[in-house]
């Protein structure tokens, strides 16, 4: 029905209300401004997005470059996972034979390639509070012996002990978290040999869960097992919340 209404509650179609001219030119204009003002916001955008140093917009945080990416791994593999278990499961071993074991002889120097590590070795024992010791802070390059322990090369758990960083710098075992399952680590021993261990996992526990099993308990083999700081920082304690632990066992050896 052209030109009419249809009227809703009965009766005849209605005929349309007369136009309004005055309001329709308000109409018009009323558009016309709205569509200008969200042309002008939209190029106001684009001015900003392009310079947003001139406008306080940029960022404050530096964003990382490949090669300090978290993981420390530039090019682009999958980063290991870390090993999970109880803490009386067995330590995790490579895909390697286990060498016979050796007799017991101090450990004076620990090589790790990889890692760019070739650190003395100071013999430590435990703390007055029962803890073992730790390497003196102001020596960073330097890794601490458990001497209650087998030596390195020694059918057993040998362990060594370093810090991850000083208030100043990293430290020795800063970088632990980087080794991969088959990498190799290098004691050299008093006796002038030098025993090779292959890493078979890494795992990183919380301290208030340590896997004292795991790490101290009697093996038939010759292990090596790295301990270090990890986790998140806590000021109020001055203390890391967890270790990282590196678990290796002896698969040769050689004479210095």
């Amino acid at each position: 029905m052209s030109g009419q209404y249809y009227n809703p509650y009965g009766g005849a179609p209605v005929p349309p209300p007369p136009e309004d001219k005055g309001s329709t030119a308000l109409r018009t204009v009323l558009i016309v401004a709205a569509i200008a003002g969200v042309v002008t916001v939209v190029a106001g955008l684009l001015i900003v997005l392009k310079s947003p140093d001139e406008y306080g917009l940029a960022s404050n945080r530096d964003p990382l470059t490949v090669e300090a990416q978290p993981d420390g791994n530039a090019s682009g593999d999958p980063q290991q996972a870390l090993f999970q278990a109880a803490p009386d499961v067995p330590p995790p071993l490579p895909e390697i034979k286990p060498a016979p074991p050796m007799l017991p002889s101090t450990p004076v120097r620990i090589v790790i390639k990889r890692l760019g590590i070739n650190a003395p070795i100071k013999s430590v024992g435990l703390a007055k509070n029962g803890t073992i010791e730790v390497p003196p802070a102001d020596n960073p390059n330097l890794a601490g012996w458990y001497r209650n322990m087998s030596t390195p090369g020694e059918a057993g758990p040998a362990v060594l002990l370093g810090h991850k960083d000083t208030r100043t710098r990293s430290a020795v075992f800063n970088r632990l978290p980087e080794l991969r399952h088959g990498d190799t680590i290098e004691v050299k021993r008093q006796d002038r040999t030098t025993a090779v261990f292959t890493v078979g996992g890494i795992e990183q526990a919380s301290k208030a869960t340590f896997p004292t099993q795991r790490v101290y308990g009697p093996q038939d083999n010759a292990q090596l097992h790295l301990i270090t700081c990890g986790g998140t920082y806590n000021r109020n304690t001055g203390h890391y919340t967890d270790n990282v632990i590196v678990y290796a066992t002896m698969t040769s050896s050689y004479r210095s």
